[in-house]
């Protein structure tokens, strides 16, 4: 992420945190609705994302056009709108990321919203016909998101239907999968913690995966949300992924080691 992006989802983040309970379910779903609209008004994001363009007069203009949303929304939208943005696609990467937030901290402590975008990316993950339904390029981003609605109804949190249903109607290039884990770290950061995914050949226990998490807690100096993953191909051994980070210890990337060495 660019320096100019990261300072203005920064300053975002301030924004919605002074607004606090201002900010419910409804100004999530307003923000994200907001996001297509822009997405689809070529001219509307250009000027918003011009770092020459006026600032008073671009909230200005996000206050005619979205006069009917509410007071919340309009400021987070005019904080998008005032700070500088790297590309048009980090800008609108910033109202998703605001949407996100403003999702999640709507909800209460016994709601693991991270727990429930891994379930649904891992159906998703086992089944292609879903995948293709909800990336697909032909249907329509009402019809994406209603079917989204459908899939999760009565099944997780109204924080997660609200935040799936919205994004795959916006997925700006990236595959289903991508979307809910960019989410989900989002979540994460939010509630100040870090989503590692780990891989095992075996299903872990509930003591293992709390060892596992306090470790890597220790090593980030972070609370630590685990996804577990099994995945026979790792043979044995643990392989941990914590955003860019990779910790491998898995049996098949030693026999792999070991054979590029031989062969070497």
């Amino acid at each position: 992420m660019r320096s100019a992006t990261r300072e203005a989802m920064t300053s975002t983040k301030a924004v919605l945190a002074e607004l606090g309970g201002a900010v419910d379910l409804g100004v999530g779903a307003q923000i994200f609705a907001s996001g297509r609209a822009i997405a689809r008004a070529p001219q509307l994001l250009n000027l918003l994302a011009d770092p020459t363009a006026d600032t008073a007069g671009k909230k200005v203009l996000i206050d005619r056009v979205f006069a009917g949303q509410s007071d919340a929304t309009r400021a987070v939208l005019a904080a998008v709108a005032g700070s500088r943005w790297s590309s048009q696609g980090d800008l609108l990467a910033g109202i998703e990321d605001a949407a996100v937030r403003a999702v999640a901290a709507t909800a209460d402590q016994s709601t693991s919203i991270e727990a429930e975008l891994f379930a649904f990316e891992t159906a998703v993950r086992s089944d292609a016909g879903l995948e293709l339904a909800l990336g697909t390029k032909l249907g329509s981003a009402d019809q994406k998101g209603s079917l989204a609605e459908r899939l999760l109804a009565g099944k997780v949190s109204q924080q997660t239907i609200t935040i799936v249903s919205n994004l795959v109607q916006q997925p700006r290039g990236r595959r289903i999968g991508e979307i809910v884990r960019d989410a989900s770290r989002i979540v994460a950061d939010q509630a100040d913690k870090l989503v590692a995914t780990v891989i095992t050949a075996t299903p872990l226990s509930d003591d293992q995966a709390a060892r596992v998490a306090r470790g890597i807690a220790q090593r980030y100096g972070r609370d630590i949300t685990v996804n577990r993953v099994v995945d026979p191909s790792v043979i044995g051994g643990v392989r941990v992924q914590v955003g860019g980070d990779v910790i491998d210890g898995t049996v098949a990337t030693r026999l792999a080691d070991l054979r590029l060495q031989l062969a070497g």
